[in-house]
């Protein structure tokens, strides 16, 4: 569906063709599932150099060569992935009935869910909505995909790839504003999942409260970066600084801010400085460098600086280039001393400056991560592995990576969500296809079993049948 069909009836219209659809065909085989991962991918691969450019100017400047590598590879991955063991994926799986229950049989058997609901952001317009419905597609829904309205060329474009590509009551974009994403989130579908900020995602559990569907949220949050005691501190200041500035910042598994042993703030910095100038030198005319997304994005980013500032924080470019609100390239920034109730501090960062915290001792830091809500990404730099699982025990985050930042959503067989603020779910490889499906066990009776021994009257035959059953 293109933005022909804004209104509530005629979602809900779409909504009723793709459910008739899927009760026509109610458990489509591998060969169904396959035809159109592959017909996904082609269209995905064949048109990639258009959606690169669509995105390039949705942002005013974001390379190629990003996009291609962030975006269209990890969709192609997954998709590569979903065709290497979908089949396997679908079978039912045996399940132990239990001793008194033999000699019956149980599984679990997965099935599509129906239609599926996917509301992409626009950080990553392409990469989180093809990459859920990669999921979806395998576990044998239709879907629904609204597509974020900060992004309008590439969500046009998309619209227009996907109708070329499947049928209207299997695969539909919807494209438009707030109230229509609003509207999208009230629909009865058999499973949401929603990619955004915190804020939102409360109110879009609330709307598909309405109907009881099923919600995924893959929200965000202040995900820490943990430079240990043992870390390679030079290759771990590369990794967070290469994670912070991909896409500017603007990842929501970007390390948000840094605990470091506090000795190690002056050479943080200066390392920063010198890793920016290697990844984007002369930056202010760089394309490698990533626009920031909207004027009113780049001036949340000012005010959030300029407001640390003021309440005492020192700002610390990592280029000599000028900010340009024209170009809304924004410079990155390390920001020291920023009090706690700053906004820095408080809110996901969603851009290029990164607060260091400094700390006396790891169990110090561990404290300060546990004082706050939890994240979507931890980030551990610290080669001693008593220090690793001191960290991963005793920290809960949606996902980690060690000695790395952002991979781990690029690792074929995690699956990736969050965790209280930062979201619920999970998707991507099987966990994904377990998302979309019902797991519905199934039990098989006998011919000749024991059941009639267990039916009433309830004489000495039976309590002495119950008593053998508990004492065993």
């Amino acid at each position: 569906m293109n933005n022909d069909l804004p209104d509530d009836a005629a979602l809900g219209d779409l909504l009723h063709a793709q459910r008739a659809a899927f009760l026509r065909t109610p458990y489509p085989d591998w060969a169904q599932r396959a035809a159109h991962l592959k017909a996904l991918r082609a269209m995905l691969l064949d048109h990639r150099d258009a959606l690169a450019a669509a995105i390039d100017a949705d942002f005013g400047q974001r390379a190629k060569a990003e996009v291609l590598l962030s975006e269209v590879w990890l969709i192609k991955n997954e998709i590569d992935a979903a065709l290497r063991h979908g089949k396997r994926w679908m079978r039912a799986r045996r399940r132990a009935t239990g001793i008194w229950l033999r000699p019956a049989r149980a599984k679990v058997m997965p099935q599509p869910l129906g239609v599926v609901g996917i509301v992409a952001p626009w950080n990553y317009p392409l990469l989180l909505s093809v990459g859920p419905l990669v999921c979806a597609l395998a576990a044998g829904n239709r879907a629904m995909v609204k597509m974020p309205e900060l992004a309008p060329r590439t969500s046009a474009l998309f619209a227009r790839l996907i109708a070329q590509t499947f049928a209207r009551d299997h695969v539909s974009v919807v494209t438009g504003d707030a109230a229509v994403g609003a509207a999208f989130c009230g629909l009865a579908f058999d499973h949401l999942l929603f990619t955004g900020s915190t804020a939102v995602g409360r109110e879009v559990m609330r709307a598909a409260a309405g109907n009881l569907t099923p919600v995924t949220l893959e929200l965000g949050g202040k995900s820490p970066a943990i430079i240990g005691p043992h870390a390679r501190f030079d290759a771990a200041v590369d990794s967070i600084v290469a994670g912070k500035t991909l896409n500017a910042g603007q990842t929501c598994i970007a390390p948000d801010y840094v605990l470091l042993p506090r000795e190690r703030v002056a050479a943080f910095i200066e390392r920063a400085r010198a890793r920016v100038a290697k990844l984007y030198p002369d930056l202010g005319g760089n394309r490698d460098y990533t626009s920031i997304v909207a004027e009113r994005h780049y001036a949340r980013l000012m005010r959030m600086a300029d407001e640390a500032v003021r309440a005492g924080a020192q700002l610390h470019p990592l280029s000599d280039a000028p900010n340009d609100a024209a170009r809304r390239v924004f410079v990155p920034y390390v920001i020291t001393n920023a009090p706690e109730h700053t906004a820095a501090m408080r809110e996901e960062i969603f851009g290029p400056l990164l607060p260091l915290v400094p700390y006396d001792t790891l169990d110090e830091a561990i404290r300060y991560v546990n004082g706050r809500e939890r994240p979507l990404a931890l980030y551990l730099f610290d080669d001693d592995r008593s220090n690793v699982e001191r960290v991963l025990r005793h920290t809960v985050s949606g996902g980690v990576s060690v000695n790395e930042t952002l991979l781990h959503i690029a690792c074929e067989g995690l699956p990736f969500g969050g965790v209280g603020a930062s979201g619920m779910g999970a998707y991507h490889g099987y966990e994904g296809f377990v998302t979309f499906s019902k797991l519905k066990p199934v039990f098989v009776q006998a011919r000749v079993n024991a059941r009639s021994l267990l039916l009433p009257p309830y004489g000495l035959r039976f309590r002495a049948i119950v008593a053998t059953m508990l004492k065993l």
